[in-house]
């Protein structure tokens, strides 16, 4: 992967600054044009093709079109062959360059015939066009700022602040953030900056910009043959897989313990002969381990059965404590996830012996892996019932059923974004004490529906995995995952996310993801029956667990009241009410409530601030 960086004049010493700023993206070369116009900065993690001949900007023949990409295309060996019998001339091996001579064929609808993750920038100087693109799941960053006359673009939000432009928070992506704990595109947290969403590409041409989408999922026709579905998953996977492996630099996995990351090592292990190197985290604690670590030992029983070069790497609460500062920065967008500090620490030991890990993103977005899923599917069937059975009859039992999930008093809920909201977000009660405004539900609820229409799908439980794929997975799991790994120039490739099995997985009926409680992915897990080894066969999906909670009520305690009282962050008062936010962790700490989320999103956000508008 690389950082890609660029804006519409000409000023050498800028995009200078904005490359060096990227450099832990890119650090094997860097390259730079500068025009009347155009100003382009590449910083190049080098995975295919490692000599200077690939080295950016790319041109074509006759030096009218530029690129510069960070990202990788899997298919770029056909569609180099195909090019060539049309009379194209390359100068390189890289996967990057059938991009630009793509363009020259078909401008804008080259995106069409890309199967990779990308975000990169074309200047086409007979047009005095800038076109930017990101691929279709948001795999990879993309950042721009535009005030009418100035144009920056960048796959990091710190190239973009080099830039003498005014470091403010935009207020209503700080609502966004809050009431479902990360900021959805086109947002960020900063004012006039924002994130080119997937499968988007921009123009920037005679002083505007315009967008456009160039890939959409559909409510296609369902697969009815679990078998038919079943062969297609593994088909699709495999290829997917063998695509992603190509490397001329050594390829690693990280491996989870869940059956993600462990089918993807199953197939991997077809295709490599030696011992394939696997990463994996755990915590370095006492209390609970079985709760905390049992995916870490899971991971381990798996890299015995496939006879891997295996490296664990434990992480404790100092950790956290002597990173997060670290972490942020890289991170640039807050995500209170706790889970970043252990990416990033298992991303800088994978780096020491390998260039590209495999990772298991995005099977439960789009197989049905979550709870919420399960849950979704049973407010389904529980709306089905009669009206005067469900206000008269069944109340009181549902409340012993599900008093600790607090379900009872939601079966009613609608379809839709406010279902989402129910499963995704903060309370609003909490939210309401916590910060300054009241109409948080109200503002995210209307901006989803207006990108994303309630009646796209007709099943109500498949528009939550919709939802989940084009905001949650880029905008919380996919960007955390770049921004970790690339902070040591470690490239991540996520071979589940293949556009095609994305496509193929959302004509699968429900009915074969979502089978019941424990029977989460079910039709995934049949399909990867023969590259699982039988310890992971039949285990329940229970998600990732992190000892934050306790950190915070003991090795964290001090570090956190530092950082959640008002003479941190001065200016962020005009945000908060501490003295709510003081009551809500004393709460959490002393064990009468757990507020671990609010907690970690706040303490998340002041040292965000405090990085990056404040300083």
């Amino acid at each position: 992967m690389c950082s890609i960086n660029g804006f519409n004049f000409q000023d050498e010493g800028l995009i200078r600054k904005m490359v060096d700023i990227t450099r832990h993206r890119g650090p094997d070369q860097e390259g730079f044009y500068c025009g009347e116009n155009i100003s382009l900065g590449h910083a190049r993690l080098s995975i295919i093709d490692l000599s200077e001949k690939a080295r950016q900007p790319i041109w074509n023949e006759d030096k009218s079109i530029c690129l510069i990409c960070n990202g990788e295309i899997y298919n770029f060996q056909e569609i180099r062959e195909g090019l060539q019998k049309k009379g194209h001339k390359f100068f390189s091996q890289s996967d990057s360059e059938v991009i630009i001579h793509l363009y020259e064929e078909k401008e804008e609808k080259c995106l069409e015939d890309l199967n990779g993750i990308f975000g990169f920038a074309i200047f086409d100087k007979n047009k005095d066009k800038i076109f930017l693109a990101r691929d279709r799941i948001g795999v990879k960053p993309l950042y721009y700022y535009f005030d009418g006359k100035k144009f920056i673009f960048s796959s990091e939000i710190k190239a973009i602040l080099v830039h003498p432009i005014k470091r403010a928070v935009d207020k209503e992506a700080l609502l966004h953030y809050f009431r479902i704990f990360f900021v959805p595109s086109p947002f960020t947290l900063f004012q006039d900056i924002k994130k080119l969403p997937p499968a988007n590409y921009l123009i920037y041409e005679k002083g505007k910009i315009t967008h456009h989408r160039y890939w959409e999922l559909q409510d296609s026709s369902e697969i009815s043959s679990k078998e038919e579905a079943i062969e297609e998953i593994k088909s699709l996977l495999k290829d997917s897989v063998k695509r992603q492996l190509i490397s001329d630099r050594p390829v690693g996995i990280f491996l989870s313990g869940g059956i993600d990351s462990s089918s993807i090592l199953g197939m991997a292990s077809q295709f490599i002969s030696g011992k394939i190197k696997t990463y994996s985290v755990g915590f370095d604690i006492n209390i609970e381990e079985e709760k905390f670590n049992r995916d870490f030992r899971l991971a381990r029983q798996t890299s015995k059965y496939y006879k891997t070069d295996h490296h664990e790497l434990l992480v404790s609460d100092i950790d956290v404590r002597d990173n997060i500062e670290k972490v942020i920065w890289h991170m640039e967008e807050p995500v209170p996830n706790p889970i970043q500090v252990p990416n990033f620490l298992l991303s800088q030991l994978a780096k020491k012996e390998v260039a590209v890990v495999l990772g298991g993103d995005g099977g439960d977005e789009i197989f049905g892996g979550y709870p919420r899923y399960y849950y979704s599917k049973l407010i389904d069937q529980y709306q089905l019932l009669p009206s005067f059975l469900r206000k008269n009859i069944f109340p009181p039992f549902l409340k012993l059923m599900f008093s600790k999930k607090d379900l009872a008093s939601k079966l009613n809920t609608p379809s839709g974004v406010s279902r989402y909201l129910l499963f995704m977000g903060e309370k609003s009660r909490i939210l309401s004490q916590v910060l300054k405004k009241d109409f948080l539900e109200e503002l995210t609820g209307d901006f989803l529906r207006k990108l994303y229409p309630e009646d796209k799908f007709k099943d109500k439980t498949k528009y939550l995995m919709y939802l989940d794929l084009l905001t949650w997975l880029p905008d919380e799991s996919l960007i955390r995952s770049d921004k970790m790994t690339m902070a040591f120039g470690l490239e991540e490739r996520v071979p589940i996310l293949d556009h095609r099995l994305v496509e193929f997985a959302f004509r699968i009926p429900t009915k074969y993801k979502v089978r019941g409680k424990k029977d989460n992915k079910w039709i995934f897990r049949e399909a990867m029956k023969e590259y699982l080894p039988s310890h992971l066969l039949g285990k329940e999906k229970r998600g990732w667990f992190s000892p934050a909670a306790k950190w915070l009520r003991k090795g964290l305690k001090d570090f956190a009241y530092e950082v959640l009282s008002p003479n941190y962050n001065h200016q962020t008062q005009e945000y908060f009410n501490f003295p709510e936010i003081k009551k809500i962790l004393d709460d959490h700490i002393s064990g009468k409530r757990y507020n671990l989320d609010m907690i970690w999103s706040l303490l998340t956000f002041q040292i965000w601030y405090k990085t990056f508008i404040t300083k």
